[in-house]
């Protein structure tokens, strides 16, 4: 295990002991989480040079590609598991949200953490959630054969974009603008993008001590969501590999496009299923989805690489 993955998983850990040993961390650790995320996308975006950023646009069958991965492969997988997994209500709405939104934020970290196209998938952030605020009532109404439906509101999706996509890409292209016209500041620059290490170590600390105390309660309940959502991570690792190595999309890419298939908008998702069900089992399964996931991502990250080999991370800077 590398010493970067050693600190995010060693974060992530201490996040558990604190949320589930310390009164009130849980709640402090919340109201930490959206500007952990802001600071830990800034320090991403900074790092990630913007003048190629705009192929994504142009790149036809890479978002052919993330679309079909996430909006036609997704859901058949879903439904799969679904018909072999018994998952009653109210955790069988949560569970069915939760994966049939792509992720629109953290995913860049992990997708330029693990030497993937980061510029490319942060291009296609506006796509991914328009194209599951329209479609995930369509994919529940479907999945469920007309029993569940939900108008899927706008203000949480469009909140998050502005929140965790606009406001820190705006600055971090304002601070690459100023060290063009400044270029004394270089090396302030660079010392502020070394800081992303820490900055996801304390980022994966305040996201699982936030999580773990809404699943304390209902761990008796949640070991098969628990299951399914870790299907899922390795289902979807395998298609994403299969489809990046049958259409011969390169390793950064590849990268990017097995990301942003295993990862899902569960932060984002979890208030609007608390609208759904109300409190309990329901968002406890969404972030049971949260932990899941996690421990996918620091597995990913270390290995992705050699299951992808061909660009060493150091390429995307």
């Amino acid at each position: 295990m590398s010493v970067r993955t050693l600190w995010w998983f060693g974060g992530a850990a201490f996040g558990v002991v604190l949320g589930a040993g310390i009164t009130g961390f849980a709640a402090l650790a919340e109201a930490a989480l959206a500007p952990c995320l802001i600071v830990l996308l800034f320090l991403t975006f900074l790092d990630i040079p913007f003048d190629t950023g705009m192929r994504a646009v142009r790149d036809l069958r890479f978002l052919a590609v993330v679309a079909a991965l996430n909006f036609l492969v997704v859901p058949l997988v879903v439904a799969g598991l679904i018909a072999v997994f018994d998952i009653a209500d109210p955790l069988l709405p949560a569970v069915l949200i939760v994966l049939l939104c792509p992720c629109i934020d953290y995913v860049i970290a992990f997708t330029r953490a693990a030497g993937g196209a980061a510029d490319l998938l942060l291009t296609l952030t506006p796509v991914l959630m328009i194209a599951q605020l329209l479609l995930l009532p369509v994919m529940l109404w479907a999945i469920t054969g007309g029993r569940l439906s939900v108008d899927l509101p706008v203000r949480p999706l469009a909140g998050a974009l502005l929140l965790f996509i606009i406001v820190p890409f705006t600055a971090a292209v304002l601070v690459q603008r100023i060290v063009r016209w400044a270029p004394r500041l270089v090396g302030a620059v660079d010392a502020t993008t070394r800081l992303m290490d820490p900055a996801m170590t304390v980022t994966l600390l305040v996201i699982t001590a936030a999580v773990i105390p809404m699943i304390a309660g209902f761990a008796g309940q949640l070991g098969i969501v628990a299951i399914v959502f870790a299907v899922f991570a390795v289902g979807m690792t395998a298609i994403g590999w299969c489809v990046t190595r049958l259409l011969h999309l390169g390793p950064r890419r590849s990268r990017a496009v097995i990301l942003s298939g295993v990862t899902r908008n569960s932060l984002v998702m979890l208030p609007i299923v608390r609208a759904i069900t109300g409190e309990g089992i329901g968002p406890a399964g969404v972030v049971t989805q949260t932990l899941v996931e996690l421990l996918a991502m620091l597995v990913l990250v270390r290995f992705l690489p050699r299951l992808v080999p061909g660009t060493a991370v150091s390429e995307n800077r």
